[in-house]
């Protein structure tokens, strides 16, 4: 019981850090998204940097594993830019309740591509979720849907295929910093023509906001590490959603935002698939253990 209080408390403070990240980054202001993302991963990085030359970790991954490795940076990087893009053009607590998609996506991508069979009832309540999303994108009677709000929900579906390739990759033991370390390398690489191309001047207070950004995403990325080290998932993976009632407040307060009705019913769906399936998952390992 020790272990999995201190599972959960790891998970507010991840959920915290990860809004704290997201209102920084609406804060920084009228900045590229792609510059955004160069900031918040060079923190991420000089930490797993230090991380590894502290532990004395070898830089060493075999070679099956590295297009793993690569899509999970490819796919992470797609996903912190439309995060950024989304955090940026719509409400906070809608941007993030989208981006919170991707364990359910995580959840049918690793059925499709590991073969984990996932049960009728995951499958169920996953498109239940799926059905949640369309109260926050709000189709309008001519079928169109907000590009902001689909790409909001595209974050979601590409940190999923991510957080799968993450999964791959830890069945292989990869270290869990090395996989940060190459995923930050490769997203500050593939930021770094925009910042020489399109780079925007920012001021003082932006570029604090921008260096914010990066540690509260390297706090709230070691925090949920420290989360699921201490308790299985089905514990205490539920309560990363309370980043949409940190977001919600942080949005109310920093930017007088407030979620209509239509996407207070969203969350309130999507949230309770995500505690019906940790439910449903706490007893299905129980049975599977007796």
């Amino acid at each position: 019981m020790r272990q999995q209080t201190k599972g959960i408390g790891y998970m507010l403070c991840s959920a915290l850090c990860f809004s704290m990240m997201n209102a920084c980054v609406r804060l920084a202001g009228d900045v590229p998204s792609m510059q955004k993302m160069f900031f918040r991963n060079l923190i991420s990085m000089l930490v797993a940097l230090f991380l590894i030359w502290r532990e004395k970790v070898p830089i060493h991954v075999p070679r099956p594993q590295w297009q793993h490795l690569f899509f999970r940076s490819f796919w992470g990087t797609v996903g912190v830019v439309c995060n950024f893009y989304a955090v940026d053009h719509m409400l906070l607590s809608d941007a993030t309740m989208l981006n919170k998609m991707s364990p359910f996506f995580a959840l049918l991508f690793s059925a499709w591509l590991l073969h984990e069979g996932a049960t009728a009832v995951q499958m169920l309540l996953s498109f239940v979720a799926l059905g949640g999303c369309v109260f926050i994108l709000k189709p309008t009677l001519s079928g169109l849907i907000s590009p902001v709000a689909l790409i909001a929900l595209l974050g979601g579906m590409t940190a999923g295929l991510a957080y799968t390739e993450v999964r791959i990759l830890g069945v292989a033991k990869v270290n869990k910093d090395v996989i940060i370390l190459i995923f930050s390398l490769f997203s500050c690489l593939t930021a770094l023509p925009f910042l020489i191309f399109d780079y925007r001047a920012m001021t003082l207070g932006q570029l604090g906001f921008l260096l914010l950004t990066g540690m509260f995403a390297t706090g709230g990325q070691f925090c949920i590490t420290s989360a699921y080290c201490c308790a299985p998932a089905s514990e205490v993976a539920v309560y990363d959603y309370s980043q949409i009632l940190f977001a919600a407040v942080l949005g109310y307060f920093l930017f007088q935002q407030a979620p209509d009705a239509l996407s207070v019913t969203g969350y309130v769906v999507i949230c309770t698939a995500a505690v019906a399936m940790t439910l449903y998952n706490r007893r299905r390992s129980a049975s599977c253990r007796t």
